[in-house]
This record gives C-alpha cells, structure tokens and sequence, in this order.
C-alpha cells in the first residue's frame, strides 16, 4: 500500500472500491491507513466476511482462513469502521470533494462488484453486458474485477478498455 501511495500522481479524491483488507498480513496498519486518507469507500466481500457480515463459505480455502485470521486480529475500532462502510452503489454526487453537488462527481457511482450485486464479477463483457445497459450513470468504477480495465457502451458500441503496459528495459 505504502508503495502504490508513494508511486501515485498528486489527486484530488480519494475512492476505495473495497477490500481494505483481505489476504494481507497487516489488516489494522492497512485500515489504519485507509482512514488516515479519508475518501470515499465501499464495503468489499472480503471486508463483509473479516467483520462477520457475511461467512466465507463462497470464498477459496486460502481467502478464508485469511478472513478467519484477519477477524482474529483486527482492533475493536477498525473492525467497526470496516462493517459500517457503505454498501454500493454509492452515488458520488456531491461526496468527493464536498457537499455541494457542483462540486462532486455527479453521474459517477462506485461499487465493489456489480451496480446489481456488490459480490458479483464483472471481468469479461458477457459479465458487464447487462449491468452497462441498465445503468443510470454516466460512469461507475468497480474494484471487484481482479483484472484493470473496463467496459463502455458508446450508442450501440460496445467496447473493452485494458491498458497495455510497456515492461521495464535495461537491467
């Protein structure tokens, strides 16, 4: 975490899509962080399943024994502040950078999964297909996807953005 932050361009918001904690092995020092920046959040199914929101029976054996632990070891306050993070969609008007809608992010939603379920996928176009057409949104950022990139529906034009990425040359 420490790293992406250092390796960031300057922002004006902050929105944490989810998942402050999870597999990691420092979940109150990560949600001590994430607090400390402030922003907007979005619970995660890993955050549900850390506070007891939720059980793992859905997760792989590796994320649940890591819910399990993190459950364990997280303070009194974080675990609090992670089972009151808001359930998506989120609508961001007004939200990121003050109260006055002209100055948030009107026709933006975030949510963890899906705009229909905050647990569900959406890695591939079949997956985004439905979500895309039955929004009410200009734009939604969702971090459950596990793969960066995204998914647009420009008139009848259906589109997948991915990034490319150039590797590193040299030794």
């Amino acid at each position: 975490m420490e790293a992406c932050l250092k390796g960031a361009p300057s922002y004006d918001a902050v929105i944490n899509l989810g998942d402050v904690v999870g597999y990691g092995g420092s979940p109150n020092e990560v949600t001590d962080a994430s607090r400390k920046l402030g922003g907007q959040f979005v619970r995660g199914n890993h955050d549900k399943a850390c506070t007891g929101i939720t059980g793992i029976e859905t997760f792989n054996p590796i994320a649940g024994l890591a819910a399990l632990w993190t459950k364990q070891t997280l303070t009194p306050d974080n675990l609090t502040f992670l089972k009151e993070m808001p359930q998506g969609p989120v609508n961001m008007n007004g939200l990121a950078k003050g109260t006055d809608k002209s100055e948030g992010l009107g026709g933006v939603q975030i949510v963890h999964g899906s705009p229909r379920d905050e647990d569900e996928y959406i890695i591939v176009m079949r997956d985004a297909v439905e979500p895309l057409a039955n929004m009410q949104v200009q734009l939604t950022f969702f971090g459950h996807t596990h793969i960066q990139g995204g998914f647009c529906l420009d008139n009848e034009q259906w589109g997948t953005l991915r990034p490319v990425y150039k590797g590193k040359t040299g030794a």
